[in-house]
């Protein structure tokens, strides 16, 4: 392939994060354009797989797009993709790094899970979704920013899907009810902090509700917490935004917050402003880290 097709291919990838996950991209972009590159690509075929299962189409439509993305991916994985943007710039990141195709099987899982979907009872059942839909985008990139590692980061990669996951359940609660007539909070726990499907129904923003709002929160933010110990063990050149990505996400949490945990009928983002101040303070708290690291050598 030559190079003008695989820049026109990374464009195309490019595009596509860019319209729909503007915090993803803003972090991701300051990666070396040959791993940015592998991001956009990785984040397209995502897209292209969520859109499957998410699209205004009918449940029959949605299974065909997803079975026909599977043989895609089949095809891929036996070396006869499709001549597409999608497969050729997919080709290239697993020609130049040690990809596993694993996460990608186990990504249209997790879109499956959503086309039969049934509110999670217990906790673990909704991590266990999480992984398929998220925690397996943590293992898909993890060969990229993670390329010169000989530490196993999986189960970290994994805690960051996972609590983006999360994240992004907190911050769609009205719009996957009203929208797509999806509960993701366990039932357990709705059952636990005395709030039901009536008062979702209702837009009822309590006590009640902000309790179980927290409590998955908390545990989104041990997630990130968790991730964010083996920070040192990514590649020199991927840890600032990979941070970054990690803070930017988590901020969608206090932008919930600071709205009085309005996530029924109101639309929850970080602020570009934001995204900038926390740009400054993680690239400071590195160069901080970087200066004590010289100070111990010295």
């Amino acid at each position: 392939m030559d190079k003008e097709q695989r820049q026109a291919d990374f464009d195309y990838c490019e595009k596509i994060i860019k319209k729909h996950s503007k915090s993803f991209y803003y972090a991701f972009s300051q990666l070396p354009s040959e791993k940015a590159h592998a991001v956009y690509a990785i984040y397209a075929f995502c897209r292209t797989a969520d859109e499957c299962a998410d699209g205004n189409h009918s449940s029959k439509k949605k299974v065909q797009q997803l079975r026909q993305l599977k043989k895609e991916l089949d095809l891929f994985n036996d070396h006869e993709e499709l001549d597409k943007p999608l497969w050729r710039a997919l080709r290239h990141v697993f020609n130049t790094y040690e990809m596993d195709i694993g996460p990608f099987y186990d990504q249209l899982t997790g879109q499956s899970m959503d086309l039969t979907f049934t509110t999670p009872n217990t906790m673990k059942e909704l991590e266990r979704y999480s992984y398929f839909v998220a925690g397996s985008v943590g293992l898909m990139l993890l060969p990229v920013i993670a390329s010169e590692s000989s530490v196993d980061l999986q189960a970290s990669a994994i805690s960051l899907g996972v609590a983006m996951q999360l994240t992004n359940i907190l911050r769609d609660i009205g719009e996957d009810y009203h929208d797509k007539n999806r509960i993701y909070l366990p039932s357990a726990e709705l059952r636990h902090f005395h709030y039901s499907e009536k008062d979702l129904h209702n837009g009822i923003i309590n006590e009640h509700f902000i309790s179980l709002w927290e409590k998955l929160a908390s545990r989104a933010e041990s997630l990130y917490s968790k991730f964010l110990l083996n920070i040192e063990l990514f590649d020199p050149d991927s840890r600032v935004p990979v941070y970054l990505s990690a803070h930017v996400y988590k901020g969608i949490l206090d932008a919930v917050r600071s709205n009085g945990y309005q996530c029924l009928t109101k639309r929850n983002y970080v602020t570009k402003e934001k995204m900038t101040q926390i740009n400054a303070a993680v690239k400071s708290a590195f160069d901080l880290r970087e200066g004590d690291a010289l100070t111990v050598e010295k």
